[in-house]
């Protein structure tokens, strides 16, 4: 009797040591893949520094970010990045400030007021949005918006920041818009009857309820079109001209993405050209987490607020 009782408990103790070990195997998947991300983050910045320090030390802090000429390849070169730095800094906030209005009312209309077909409709038009490729964006801004631009406002070129700005904004229209209506339809619905018990109108609810109570989502949202539109470089080197001009709304410019990629391929391996490249992938890399930390921090000081 006492041997088939022990039998029985063992039997019962096994799918307990079962799912205890598939937890911790799971648990240490995880764990590992988790540490593959920051591993893969942690190879690209010991890279980016290693590739890029050299340049500086040689070119010059202060010559190298405060430099308003760019001339690589002349007898006498030179290696002055401040006109790729404004025209990413203007250019990306020429993009959010017209792209997040947009995408905003548009993510509030498809999570709140918009009927189901339409929703289905401008749904899916946004998913194919985010699936064109930066380079068919660049193709239709080069042979439609250029030449908008050039007969609009009658300048001798249309290739211009203006361009950029605009294109870039409608790319990143995909991001802020999808993550917005998840981070709205996410709200509790019980915030919305209270409001709307209380005699507020439903519009009334959205912006002053459901939206403050969504902040994060769509700041969250805020933060990937900022970097879809600062890492962008084919569409914009199609359509802002890649001249290395300070920046002019409707003058010739270049980004800091399109300055390494515009010259990395005819860069001599070792030289110093290459080198001050490997340095403009360094301060955009920076640029990003420092806007990226910028956004999260003021994000955080909201909420504890």
């Amino acid at each position: 009797m006492e041997n088939i009782q022990t039998s029985r408990a063992q039997l019962r103790r096994r799918p307990r040591v079962c799912r205890q070990f598939t937890e911790r195997f799971f648990h240490g998947l995880f764990l590992m893949l988790s540490l593959v991300t920051v591993g893969c983050v942690l190879l690209i910045t010991i890279f980016l520094v290693l590739s890029g320090i050299p340049a500086i030390r040689d070119i010059g802090l202060f010559d190298f970010l405060l430099g308003d000429t760019w001339e690589s390849t002349a007898r006498d070169p030179k290696f002055g990045i401040l006109p790729f730095i404004l025209t990413s800094v203007y250019g990306t906030a020429g993009a959010i400030l017209f792209g997040v209005p947009v995408g905003f009312f548009t993510a509030v209309y498809l999570a709140k007021l918009a009927p189901p077909r339409v929703k289905s409709v401008v749904g899916s038009a946004v998913s194919l949005l985010a699936g064109i490729p930066s380079v068919v964006y660049g193709l239709v801004g080069m042979l439609i918006l250029v030449p908008g631009i050039r007969t609009l406002f009658h300048v001798p070129d249309g290739a211009s920041l203006l361009a950029a700005i605009i294109v870039l904004a409608v790319m990143i229209l995909p991001s802020i818009i999808k993550v917005s209506v998840t981070a709205l339809e996410a709200v509790p619905h019980e915030y919305e009857e209270a409001s709307l018990a209380l005699g507020a109108t439903p519009v009334e609810t959205y912006f002053k309820v459901t939206a403050p109570a969504a902040k994060s989502g769509i700041a969250a949202a805020v933060v990937l079109g900022v970097g879809r539109a600062i890492g962008e470089a084919m569409a914009v080197m199609m359509v802002s001209g890649n001249v290395p001009n300070m920046p002019s709304i409707f003058g010739s410019v270049r980004f800091l993405t399109t300055a390494v990629a515009s010259e990395m391929s005819y860069s001599s391996p070792g030289s110093l050209q290459r080198e001050a490249l490997f340095s403009i992938a360094l301060v955009l890399y920076l640029f990003i987490l420092l806007i990226n930390a910028a956004l999260n921090f003021f994000l955080k000081r909201s909420k504890e607020g």
